[in-house]
């Protein structure tokens, strides 16, 4: 089963999606369509996933926000920085459904106030690991 259709799966509550007001989806989870980027809607995206992920951390004891992103996408790599998210691990081979199966990094912004919860790996890990 593709990594995507497993997470849905396990977690449905973790996805959301932004809509034009002609009901045109844009985005979904911290994707937006190519078509719309650089308009500020990734941002919005995560302001939404940040203040409900309050939510979410009480109810499974979360500690901290998470997001994948291409090794190659520099632009949005900066954003999340700007935004404080910080790079933790290299996932060999996530986008696998490419030809190239391209590797993205694990990104996460601390929720807690000693921000121990975010150690980064200093080795790659496979996309298996991560619904451990």
């Amino acid at each position: 089963m593709p990594f995507y259709l497993q997470y849905l799966t396990k977690w449905p509550d973790y996805f959301l999606l932004q809509e034009d007001p002609n009901g045109t989806m844009m985005g979904y989870a911290v994707t937006v369509a190519p078509e719309f980027r650089r308009l500020g809607l990734a941002k919005n995206l995560m302001d939404y996933l940040e203040n409900s992920s309050w939510g979410f951390m009480l109810r499974y004891d979360g500690y901290f926000v998470d997001l994948f992103v291409r090794v190659s996408n520099t632009p949005a790599i900066g954003m999340y920085e700007k935004i404080g998210y910080s790079v933790y691990r290299r996932v060999i081979g996530y986008y696998s459904g490419d030809d190239d199966g391209e590797d993205a990094f694990g990104n996460a912004l601390p929720r807690d106030k000693d921000k121990k919860s975010i150690i980064p790996l200093p080795y790659p890990v496979m996309p298996d690991s991560l619904m451990d």
